[in-house]
């Protein structure tokens, strides 16, 4: 069953294909916050929504649901080290737990009170810490589970183990280097992205086990995951994220496919239309 989830996903490198990057132009506003280890750029006006994009990936990788969901006041995070944006306070040491606690840092300098908060693959992590730390209005996970080496069908000694080789190969060899260049190079999103902070946020996941704290969360919840055309696999796949999610009291479940892990990309039309009845009072 978990080996369906590998095949299909290849969460977390496949998960570079995001299409992400720095939005440049048009109505980017700069929040009045400087940070070594996120960016964030503001879109739109109206209801605020926190944006958490995933491993390697920027904020382009909302793009297309902005523009088929209007009215809101869109809040990008750009974790630094991935998708061109310098690795800074990233580069070493520990990962998810400082970006959590940045992301909620930055939320209380841009005034925002229990915003709607998004996040994809590790962006979901994210999206649920800041849950647990109560500055969630609502809270919707995208195609990720509450225990992070789950998602690659491992444990969290083997995932740590995958991280560190990782590392050593695209930072240490030629080869790795060169393979590193040319997965980047077929993903536009993930340009750009610094191998270390990658290995870094791999290390962090493999040890971030959320489902025991999930009936903390005191704010509505949505979990959105990817199914294939496959539908024995599709049931797997529901059952695994019903039972990861049990905890949660009221917690609604969306499968969407066929689709691959970057939902918002294969099934674009369909994640706007659940987006904007998550959005909806």
């Amino acid at each position: 069953m978990m080996a369906g989830l590998v095949d299909r996903r290849t969460l977390l490198l496949s998960g570079m294909a995001a299409a992400g990057g720095v939005m440049l132009g048009g109505a980017a506003l700069a929040a009045p916050f400087t940070s070594r280890r996120i960016a964030v750029t503001v879109r739109g006006t109206g209801r605020d929504v926190v944006l958490i994009a995933g491993l390697a990936s920027g904020p382009g990788l909302w793009n297309g649901l902005m523009a088929a969901v209007p009215g809101c006041r869109w809040h990008l995070v750009h974790v630094r080290g991935f998708a061109g944006l310098a690795a800074d306070a990233n580069a070493s040491g520990p990962l998810v737990q400082p970006l959590a606690d940045e992301v909620a840092r930055y939320m209380g300098a841009a005034g925002l009170e229990r915003p709607a908060i998004i996040g994809h693959s590790m962006g979901g992590t994210l999206a649920m810490m800041l849950g647990l730390k109560g500055l969630a209005g609502r809270l919707m996970v995208v195609d990720m589970l509450p225990e992070g080496a789950a998602m690659v069908g491992g444990t969290a000694q083997g995932m740590g183990y995958l991280a560190d080789q990782l590392s050593q190969y695209f930072t240490g060899t030629k080869a790795g280097r060169t393979y590193l260049a040319q997965i980047l190079a077929q993903a536009p999103g993930a340009k750009g992205s610094d191998p270390d902070v990658i290995a870094n946020a791999l290390r962090d996941l493999a040890s971030i086990d959320l489902e025991p704290q999930l009936g903390r969360i005191a704010a509505p919840m949505e979990v959105v995951y990817a199914v294939g055309a496959d539908p024995t696999q599709a049931n797997a796949i529901g059952r695994t994220f019903r039972a990861a999610y049990a905890a949660k009291k009221g917690v609604r479940l969306v499968p969407i496919g066929p689709s691959g892990h970057v939902v918002m990309a294969d099934q674009p039309a369909r994640f706007a239309t659940v987006v904007r009845d998550f959005l909806s009072p």
